[in-house]
């Protein structure tokens, strides 16, 4: 009955978020009705179990995703994203439309902008470009989704994206670490993922398949707006990605003396490192961003025929607002996720399930890939995935991989790398917000994106095993 409870709370929650129903609401719905069925009192579960974990979650992350929503925000409204969008699918051209898109929204997220903010900047030029070429816009989801889902969001050192940086509070390691494996694995992601699309556009292309007609949610390019200059809007992304590494390795290590530090009983330097880096880089993006869209709003203000000084929009409060509230969405659907996850995981049969995970006769890299691979896919998140598995199993891990010779940073690496594996399954929020922005549904895009979610995963083992035979562990 415990093992039924499981899977029936899973299939209901994947059933309701493919549905457009609220996560936040649903995942302790279900995950309390699991754990009826495997013999746990209700109201302890919820209280003791479910909120807990959603509340240590949104403490520890919080942060991260307040101001990574803020800086995409202030870069969309600004027009910076935009402009960066426009910059790089033009050099490009048509001729080259999926490389241009995966490079833009490359660009833009390891730069820091968050995901669902890179796919609406995206999405208007990606079908500008498409259509031009006429290329099957169903090819624009997982185009979109290879360039900002993947090798930018967990493989590459240094990428601010959270699946990034949740490690660092398990393994005391900072977001550039295993910098050669990340960065292999993600050309290897990278190249694989464009050979599929090519190969995928091509075949459509000779059976006859063109942009297609009467699609919806058709966007319009207004292609005499005017921009930010392109290398101005990419300063703030810089700052963030510079500011990062500075503030990781040179500047916060030795920032705070021990006798202040001492204060605070608990608190750990190398736990913390990661989010304070991330955090105060994200600070210094924002402000460059706003000092661009005040520069920008300055320079195109005119007076109109009535003799009026008109100008671009012009509204921080509403811009902050929306990205705060942006963020509040966001971290609670996860921290929601992350609740529904660890009271699947206080039950018997997951307990049976993770014995035998790290009782496996191989290396805990394999044991670490496979568990964040499969609570990924449970609750459609890759944070939410990574962030149960480490916290019920990461101490074991750590210890396993130490007994073993293994480095924390490779364990870093594998684990984001994994993380953004199996959690773009069809009940993933990312996935159902990027179809709905671009006008397609599951049946006329999802194998593509599945495609994309294979590839990403197949590559963690590849590296696994590199990383083994070359020593790099």
């Amino acid at each position: 009955m415990a093992v039924l409870g499981i899977f029936l709370a899973l299939g209901l929650l994947i059933f309701v978020a493919y549905r457009g129903y609220p996560v936040i609401l649903f995942a302790p719905i279900f995950a309390l009705l699991a754990g009826v069925l495997s013999g746990l009192p209700v109201l302890p579960t919820f209280t003791e179990v479910f909120m807990v974990k959603a509340a240590d979650y949104v403490k520890l992350y919080f942060p991260i995703f307040l101001l990574g929503a803020v800086f995409g925000k202030v870069m969309e409204d600004s027009g910076a994203a935009r402009s960066i969008a426009r910059g790089l699918t033009g050099t490009f051209g048509k001729n080259q439309a999926i490389l241009a898109v995966v490079l833009t929204c490359a660009v833009l997220t390891y730069g820091g902008v968050s995901l669902f903010v890179v796919a609406f900047a995206v999405y208007p030029f990606a079908s500008a470009l498409f259509r031009e070429a006429n290329i099957p816009k169903r090819l624009i989801p997982a185009t979109i989704a290879l360039g900002a889902f993947t090798f930018t969001m967990d493989a590459l050192p240094g990428t601010p994206q959270i699946q990034n940086i949740i490690p660092t509070a398990y393994y005391k390691t900072t977001s550039f670490a295993a910098p050669i494996i990340g960065t292999i694995g993600g050309l290897l992601v990278a190249c694989f993922g464009l050979w599929w699309l090519y190969r995928r556009k091509n075949r459509l292309i000779e059976s006859g398949e063109g942009y297609g007609s009467n699609h919806t949610n058709e966007p319009e390019v207004t292609h005499g707006e005017k921009l930010p200059n392109f290398w101005l809007s990419l300063v703030p992304l810089l700052l963030v990605l510079t500011g990062n590494a500075l503030l990781t390795y040179q500047i916060l290590p030795t920032w705070y003396p021990s006798s202040i530090l001492k204060q605070f009983s608990g608190l750990n330097m190398k736990q913390v490192l990661g989010i304070w880096s991330l955090t105060l880089a994200l600070v210094i993006g924002i402000v460059f961003a706003i000092f661009i869209w005040l520069i920008y709003w300055q320079k195109n203000q005119h007076v109109g025929t009535d003799g009026i000084k008109k100008a671009p929009v012009f509204n921080l409060a509403k811009t902050l607002t929306a990205g705060t509230l942006g963020s509040l969405l966001a971290i609670m659907n996860t921290a929601s996720e992350v609740g529904f996850g660890n009271v699947i995981s206080s039950m018997p049969g997951f307990k049976t399930i993770s014995d035998f995970l790290l009782s496996m006769k191989t290396s805990p890299l394999i044991s670490e890939a496979l568990s964040i691979n499969i609570l990924a896919g449970i609750t459609g998140s890759a944070s939410g995935g990574m962030s149960i598995a480490l916290d019920t199993m990461g101490a074991k891990y750590l210890e396993w991989a130490t007994s073993a010779g293994i480095s924390p940073e490779l364990l870093h690496r594998i684990a984001s790398m994994s993380a953004g594996g199996m959690d773009t399954l069809p009940h993933n929020g990312a996935v159902i917000t990027l179809l709905a922005i671009c006008g397609l549904t599951h049946r006329q895009s999802y194998g593509d994106i599945f495609a994309i979610t294979v590839i990403k995963t197949l590559v963690v083992p590849i590296m696994i095993g590199f990383a083994l035979l070359t020593g790099l562990v």
